[in-house]
């Protein structure tokens, strides 16, 4: 959580700061913040500032290096070892997205030697995209928070080319902070870091299309908060403005007006509205193959003919239709090595949960134990898997092997 002290303001856990213990795990090894700095290659001034709570933002680098020299992990050095995973993600997320700019410089000015360029902003935000689509939650939980700082900084600071440069990476850190708030169900930070995104878009470089990516992460709150009604009317807007013309071969534009069907055929389920969400997915499925059989995924939008498969696998399913989802699952064209894996395990759950509903129960174990293969990181998270496992616990009439037992403890249903 945001604790605030008359001098600094951290992120506490468990009563501990991470200025608390750096500079505790670095007497217990009884080294001088000089033999730290040292053995880490950080800056005796910059271990300094930590440990007096000056320096709010850490290099997600920095941080690593610090672990490893203190003989621990990222997490546990800000104090997250013993807190269950929702409680670090609002602590972690809410530091990152819902700092206000001129306050944020105002108690964490930036320096010359600290921030850094466009250029590394940018790589930056690409390995933080990686690891979103990868769903290594953990690891953007430490890239975040000092991604979203810096790239405020600079927008603040810069001008021209490099200021729109700053807010498109603006732009994408707020929309990974909507996407990673909603998947642990902090909707309300969702809300606020997908407004800023839209927000920060309109001075981007490309502001028509980064706008309509933007566009795509609010709508996807708005289904998860309940208002899908006005989420489906904001996504066909959305993607009627972006839509590609006859003979624009624009890939992105083309992956952006995709994502927003998917988001409006989503909503379309949502309230009730199954007709119109299987219209949608027919005029995706129609872009995905004018615009060739090979996925496309970048930080603008993930398409392509598998993912409307997958999109639409998963529409039957929420719609009560459990054995056409299976049967659509058949002919789905390859796995496409594109597809972030963590969606391919959100498909296997959605088909044990056809399976499982249909009561072939051993199909869906192996599709439980299909996501659990696929993204073991992400799927222990999912509650649907959890309630799925849940189930499958619940009408076992018999000890099962060790193998089913390691699942429903990844899936967190063995209590």
């Amino acid at each position: 959580m945001l604790t605030h002290h008359p001098h600094r303001m951290v992120v506490v856990v468990d009563g501990f700061a991470l200025p608390d213990n750096v500079a505790r795990l670095r007497k217990a090894r009884n080294l001088s913040q000089e033999q730290l700095a040292e053995a880490t290659l950080v800056g005796v001034d910059t271990i300094g500032r930590i440990e007096r709570g000056i320096r709010r933002n850490v290099r997600p680098e920095t941080l690593a290096r610090l672990a490893r020299a203190l003989g621990t992990t990222p997490l546990e050095l800000l104090g997250a070892a013993t807190r269950t995973a929702s409680a670090i993600d609002a602590g972690l997320l809410r530091r990152g997205i819902a700092a206000l700019d001129d306050i944020d410089d105002v108690l964490d000015p930036a320096e010359d030697q600290d921030l850094r360029s466009i250029g590394q902003l940018s790589s930056s935000g690409r390995r933080a995209w990686v690891s979103y689509v990868a769903g290594r939650t953990e690891d953007l939980l430490i890239e975040l928070p000092p991604l979203l700082s810096d790239a405020r900084k600079l927008a603040h600071t810069t001008t021209g080319d490099a200021n729109a440069d700053a807010h498109g990476v603006l732009t994408l850190a707020y929309r990974l902070g909507a996407g990673l708030a909603g998947r642990v169900g902090l909707n309300d930070l969702a809300w606020i870091s997908a407004e800023r995104a839209l927000s920060a878009s309109r001075r981007s470089r490309a502001p028509e299309l980064e706008t309509a990516v933007s566009l795509r992460y609010l709508v996807w709150v708005l289904v998860r908060q309940g208002r899908t009604l006005e989420a489906e009317e904001l996504a066909i807007r959305a993607a009627q403005a972006i839509e590609p013309r006859i003979l624009d071969r624009d890939e992105d534009r083309a992956g952006v007006f995709g994502n927003l069907l998917f988001n409006a055929a989503s909503a379309a389920i949502a309230s009730g509205h199954g007709d119109r969400a299987r219209d949608y997915l027919r005029v995706a499925r129609a872009a995905a193959v004018r615009f060739g059989q090979h996925g496309r995924a970048n930080e603008a939008a993930i398409f392509g003919p598998r993912v409307v498969g997958l999109q639409t696998v998963e529409a039957a399913v929420r719609m009560g239709e459990p054995a056409a989802a299976l049967a659509l699952a058949k002919h789905l064209s390859a796995t496409d090595r594109t597809v972030p894996r963590f969606w391919e395990s959100g498909h296997h759950l959605h088909l044990a949960r056809a399976a499982i509903e249909l009561r072939h129960n051993r199909e869906g174990l192996a599709h439980l134990t299909k996501a659990r293969e696929t993204a073991p990181l992400w799927s222990a998270r999912q509650p649907l898997g959890r309630s799925l496992m849940t189930s499958l616990l619940e009408r076992s009439s018999r000890r099962r092997d060790g193998g089913f037992a390691e699942l429903a403890q990844h899936f967190g249903a063995a209590g």
